[in-house]
Order: structure tokens, then C-alpha cells, then sequence
């Protein structure tokens, strides 16, 4: 594969000897006289191997063009060579901090120009490698992550015979909301690992009390109460993603304080939380029970109307009311 590279230089006799050996070597070479010229090249979005400037030109300097180059997302992975006649130490400083690969000072030996420009057009490919190689590792890392997350929740749900994907489903509505909310991607996909894991703490109680068809006693109730607490401490093991923790702990806490574990009112109570407490509650609306099948719709959307401000905060609250009327058919539910 021949290389590219494009040399600007107004100097005619310089350009004529960069163009010489590079035609003798192989590369393929744009050459320009101007900095009005390679930004018109930029302009056609051509990517070449690396770029050869000289410091000096009649109409913009060598370190403007390589902010020009930088600040172009097309082009900033290129390496910059610049050529000068300049011995001036501070110069090639200067260069290297504004992101100058490497100087070739004039006059050039032909074997120190090729040696230069072969190694640093190698030395970017296996950079480029790398980082591609360490991106589809990171990607399969998290996927696997992810995987195992899923597989956690799916653990924590097979508990409840009654409810089937209730995580899955919390998770879900719960990006939608934070989407909707202006929430960035980045956020939106943790929010979603944080509902799939906000029951993680249903580990620790009993099936029989999960699964009991009817009232339960005070002091079951107190049991499942402690599941917060319990998933919170699970999930704060894990150092690197402390956020986990957050929708595990706090989904029952209520907006107008009245909630468990550590009865946090309105903005106490973490944005991410209060989102989760929204999916959560629906998906338990909408979910067949032992004692009842899913509730009809417009109750679901009542009981929205009804608890915003005093169980929901009233912005997620209102973001899940129009999700509901937008789902005429109803399919937002336990299947």
C-alpha cells in the first residue's frame, strides 16, 4: 500500500526535491504551495498518511495550520511533520507541545527525510491498531458485563413466580424516562444497569415470603422491607461503578418522605432513584399478582395523577403518564 502524504511548502526548489524522493520511494504525494491550498484540500475531507508543513508560509504559519488540522475531527489522528530552516530550539518546542509528530530541519539529507517519515507514519498505524484493539476489547468486556448484570436480575426475578422480566422491565422504562428527561446516552445506559439491579437485595429473602399469595404478616413485611439495604450492600462492593447502589437503595423512597429505607424527601432523594421508583411502581401495576391480573390502564393512569408530588417526583411522574398515553394498545406490560 503506497503511502500518502501531503507537503506544503512555498519554497519551489523544496518542494521539488520533497517531491523527487518521495516519487523514488513510492509515496504518493500531494503537494501545495500554500496554507490557502491545504485548506482547500482539507476541505475535500482526502485522508492522507501524514502531513509535511513548513513553519514558514507567506499567507499562515505552520502552527496555525496545525490547529486547523487538529480541530478537524476528519483529520486529527494524522501526524504532522514540520519542515523548517528555522535552528531554533524553542521553535521545535513550541511544535512538539501544539501536537508536532516530529522537525526536519533544511537542508535534508533524502535517507533522514524517508527514515523520519516512514517511522512516524508506522509508529501512528500502531497506535491506531492499539487503540482500535483495546476499543473492541473494552466493547467485549462490556458485554459481558452486561450479560452478567442480566443474568443476576433474571436470578433475583425467577424468586417471584408471579412476575417474570420484572428487572428487565423496570430497567427499560427506566431509560426511556431518562431519556426523555434530556438524560445523556452515557446516562441513560446507566440508569438502565441500576434497574436491572435495584431488586438485588430480594436475594437474601425468603421465597415463601416473596411468594406468599396473600397479606403478609408484620413481620414479613419488615423482611422485605430490609431488601434496599441488603442489595445496596451487595452492589457497593462494586468500587468501580458506585452508582449501582444508588436505585438498589433508595427505588422505595418516597417524594413527599414518607418511604423506607431512610425516609429522604424530594430532592434528597436521587434523581436516578426517583426515576426507578416511577418504572418500578408501574411494572408492578402492570404486572400479573396472585391475587390479581394487571391493572387495567387508565387505573394505572390514574394512580399516577394521583401520587405525583406526594409518592412520585411530578416531572417523572408526568413523563410516565405521557408514555402511557402514547401506548394506546397497551402493550406496556408483563406479557
Amino acid at each position: 500500500m503506497k503511502e500518502k502524504i501531503v507537503v506544503v511548502d512555498d519554497d519551489v526548489m523544496s518542494l521539488k526535491i520533497v517531491r523527487r524522493v518521495f516519487e523514488r520511494a513510492g509515496i504518493e504525494g500531494q503537494y501545495l504551495h500554500s496554507g490557502t491550498e491545504l485548506y482547500e484540500y482539507l476541505g475535500e475531507n482526502n485522508i492522507p498518511d501524514l502531513f509535511l508543513l513548513d513553519i514558514h508560509l507567506p499567507d499562515v504559519n505552520g502552527f496555525e495550520m496545525l490547529k486547523q488540522i487538529r480541530t478537524d475531527a476528519v483529520y486529527r489522528n494524522i501526524p504532522v511533520i514540520f519542515l523548517t530552516g528555522d535552528d531554533d530550539i524553542k521553535t521545535e518546542t513550541a511544535g512538539l507541545h501544539a501536537g508536532a509528530a516530529d522537525f526536519i530541519r533544511k537542508p535534508f539529507a533524502a535517507e533522514v527525510l524517508l527514515k523520519r517519515v516512514f517511522n512516524t507514519i508506522e509508529l501512528n498505524r500502531l497506535h491506531n491498531n492499539m487503540a482500535q484493539e483495546i476499543r473492541v476489547k473494552t466493547e467485549k468486556l462490556s458485554k459481558i458485563y452486561l450479560q452478567i448484570v442480566q443474568a443476576l436480575a433474571a436470578s433475583v426475578d425467577a424468586k417471584d413466580k408471579y412476575t417474570h422480566g420484572h428487572s428487565t422491565r423496570v430497567a427499560a422504562y427506566s431509560r426511556e424516562i431518562a431519556g426523555r428527561a434530556g438524560f445523556s446516552k452515557s446516562e441513560q445506559d446507566e440508569i438502565y444497569m441500576m434497574g436491572l439491579l435495584h431488586d438485588v437485595g430480594k436475594i437474601g429473602i425468603q421465597d415463601s415470603v416473596i411468594n406468599k399469595p396473600g397479606r403478609l404478616t408484620d413481620e414479613e413485611y419488615a423482611s422485605i422491607k430490609t431488601h434496599p439495604e441488603v442489595g445496596a450492600e451487595i452492589l457497593k462492593n462494586i468500587t468501580d461503578y458506585p452508582e449501582l447502589m444508588v436505585g438498589a437503595r433508595w427505588h422505595h423512597e418516597r417524594y413527599d418522605g414518607k418511604g423506607y429505607p431512610d425516609g429522604l424527601r424530594g430532592e434528597e432523594i436521587p434523581e436516578t432513584a426517583r426515576i426507578i421508583a416511577v418504572a418500578d411502581t408501574y411494572d408492578a401495576m402492570t404486572s400479573n399478582r396472585s391475587y390479581r391480573g394487571a391493572m387495567p390502564q387508565q387505573t394505572v393512569r390514574s394512580e399516577f395523577e394521583r401520587c405525583r408530588g406526594s409518592q412520585f417526583d411530578p416531572r417523572f411522574a408526568d413523563i410516565m403518564i405521557q408514555m402511557i398515553d402514547e401506548d394506546t394498545d397497551y402493550h406496556m406490560k408483563e406479557d
